[in-house]
Order: C-alpha cells, then sequence, then structure tokens
C-alpha cells in the first residue's frame, strides 16, 4: 500500500512549507529568534516551538511534563493553555537547539508521511485534543504551517511563497468558512449576495448567496447588484481570515462598494482561526 492520492496535496503543502520555514529560521541570530510575531505573546522562536510540538505530537510523541508559569497575559482559555505547553517549554532553548530539533522533527514527520498507508477516513486524535480523519488532520497541519510561515516571514520581513501549495489550500479552506461568517456571523439579510474580489500572488472571486432561509453559499459566478463588494488584495484576505490584523489597521487596503455597514460586520467577523 503507498499514500492515498488525496492525502497527497496536504502532504506536498505540508512539506514545502516545512522546508521553507528551515530554511528561513536557519541562519538567524539570536536575537532574531526574539523578534516578536503578530501573535500576543509569541517570538519567532514560540512559533517554531509550536510547529516542532504539534508536529512531534503527530507522530505519537507524548506530550511534556511542564507547568506554565501563571504570569502568562496571553494566555486566557483551555486551548491556548494547550497550545502553550510546547511553546514554554522550549523558551530558554537556544537557536542552534531549535534548528537542530526542527530538521530532526523534519526527516521524522518526512519519513512518516512516505510511509503512510492509512485510510484517509481513519479517525485519530489530534494534537488539539479532538477525533478527527486523517484526511482532515493532515489538512489542518498543512494549513497551520503555512500560516505560520507567512507569520515568521512577516515578523523577519523575508516575504514569500504567498501562492505556495500551501496558499492555495489554506484559500480554499478559507472560502469554505466565508458562507457561515457572511449569512450566520455578519447576519446578511435573505436574498442578498456578497462579493469578495481578491487580487494579488492569488487571485480569485467568490460570490457568497444567502437563500430564502438565510443560509450561505458560495460559487463563483457574479451576480448583479450585490449587497457588498469587498476587493482586498490576498496577503490582506488571509492575514484577516487568520486574526493576524484587525479591520482598522488594513482599512485602506480594503475597498467596500455596498452596505457599508454590512461590511463592516462582516470584517469585524472575519477571521475564523482562534
Amino acid at each position: 500500500m503507498t499514500v492515498h492520492p488525496s492525502l497527497q496535496p496536504s502532504i506536498d503543502a505540508w512539506t514545502h512549507s516545512i522546508e521553507a520555514i528551515s530554511e528561513l529560521v536557519k541562519p538567524l541570530v539570536e536575537g532574531e529568534w526574539n523578534r516578536a510575531t503578530d501573535l500576543p505573546g509569541w517570538s519567532v522562536r514560540d512559533i517554531v516551538s509550536h510547529i516542532i510540538g504539534l508536529e512531534s505530537e503527530m507522530l505519537g510523541d507524548p506530550r511534556p511534563i511542564h507547568s506554565l508559569p501563571r504570569d502568562l497575559y496571553h494566555v486566557r482559555t483551555d486551548f491556548a493553555r494547550r497550545m502553550e505547553l510546547q511553546v514554554d517549554v522550549r523558551r530558554h532553548h537556544t537557536g542552534p537547539e531549535m534548528t537542530a530539533e526542527l530538521e530532526y522533527m523534519i526527516i521524522r514527520r518526512a519519513r512518516s508521511l512516505r510511509n503512510e498507508t492509512r485510510d484517509p477516513e481513519t479517525v485519530m486524535r489530534t494534537p488539539l485534543g479532538e477525533d478527527r480523519t486523517l484526511a482532515y488532520a493532515l489538512r489542518q497541519r498543512a494549513f497551520d504551517v503555512w500560516v505560520h510561515e507567512q507569520d515568521l516571514r512577516h515578523a523577519l520581513t523575508v516575504p514569500g511563497n504567498l501562492d505556495s501549495p500551501g496558499a492555495q489550500l489554506t484559500r480554499d479552506l478559507l472560502l469554505l468558512a466565508l458562507p457561515k461568517v457572511v449569512a450566520k456571523h455578519a447576519g446578511a439579510p435573505a436574498g442578498s449576495a456578497v462579493v469578495f474580489d481578491v487580487s494579488g500572488a492569488l487571485e480569485f472571486m467568490r460570490t457568497v448567496r444567502i437563500d430564502a432561509q438565510g443560509n450561505g453559499s458560495i460559487d463563483e459566478s457574479v451576480p448583479l447588484g450585490p449587497a457588498v463588494t469587498l476587493s482586498m488584495d490576498w496577503e490582506t484576505f488571509f492575514r484577516l481570515a487568520c486574526g493576524r490584523v484587525r479591520p482598522a489597521a488594513v482599512a485602506d487596503q480594503v475597498k467596500i462598494d455596498g452596505e457599508r455597514a454590512l461590511a463592516e460586520a462582516i470584517l469585524e467577523r472575519f477571521a475564523i482561526t482562534p
């Protein structure tokens, strides 16, 4: 048996992003590891620690036995505490220690993925403490690693890979969430349509339509007279959707046509990641 074909796109996207991260952090001097990122309380080192920790858990490694300090201001929920454990345990590791552990994890994980023979619908326990299918878990890891690659690039001012396999996978996952954002969270009225016109490294146009029951769906056709058209570049789109930036901070990068109150409601509820 070999890797199921439906899993390969997630594996390819993960591989591309994790190798890019390795190349990105390998030359960093000690001070650069401490550089702040868009994630509250997390440095470049902390994001790499998070990636190492979750991928190690995907390999079946036990979670570290470690007590979190009580003064971590950014840790406010049980989910945040779960994520912080793998981060805090590495907070005093040096740059060379970090790169060595990252490279070793990549070797192990790549070997595991090459030898993956399970059915995509096999249910497994994920590092987030959820029971999910293997296909879902691999897709989420590819998504997470690409978004964190961009977090690191933004912090280190080294842009790149905005159209990579990980970027395309991320786009597809974010688009799946748009109908719920527009219909349920923002409360777009029945019978309305909202257009997202995205330019840049990944260009696309999608329409979210609200049916008579208030449910949303998404397609590629362009309606006549949408209630709102939101135009922005791809980087702004995914940074908003991933909660990396607030709408007010990128107001000059988002063009609104149509009902402004609805547009602002959508933007305020645009972030889909915790």
